[in-house]
């Protein structure tokens, strides 16, 4: 037991990682990414402004899920997050039919979902099991 929660906290961190990574990558870039992508989508029925708009909060998105996931702070909220994220950037990507876009988004809304599938069992390593740990132990003694 002890070892599968080192092992979900490693795992933990990978995606961590790669959703802050790709939060501080985008965020100096802001204006520029966020019109990029929106020109991207002109070629679908989705409205510049809307896709303007989305592009812009999701850095943000990223950014916190990313730090959430790496300390473990609201896991189980912060998987369902992302794999919903995913979802709607599979719909996006469907739309432009990067079917390449699809296939690693699904595999990390598959990742998010592992995560918060065994989150409750295996996410000891993590200031949730820190803070709400001891409640928990408090209210069985």
């Amino acid at each position: 037991m002890k070892h599968a929660a080192f092992g979900y906290f490693l795992a933990r961190l990978p995606i961590g990682m790669s959703m802050l990574g790709h939060g501080l990558a985008r965020l100096p870039k802001l204006v520029a990414f966020s019109e990029g992508m929106a020109e991207t989508f002109q070629k679908t029925w989705l409205p510049y402004p809307l896709v303007k708009q989305f592009a812009y909060f999701l850095p943000y998105i990223e950014l916190n899920i990313g730090a959430l996931l790496i300390l473990g702070l609201f896991t189980r909220a912060v998987s369902t997050v992302g794999a919903l994220l995913m979802v709607a950037l599979i719909f996006g990507s469907c739309l432009l039919e990067n079917w390449d876009n699809v296939f690693v988004q699904m595999l990390y809304g598959v990742y998010f979902a592992l995560l918060l599938a065994f989150e409750h069992t295996y996410n000891r390593y993590s200031v949730d099991q820190m803070i709400w740990g001891r409640r928990k132990r408090k209210k069985q003694l």
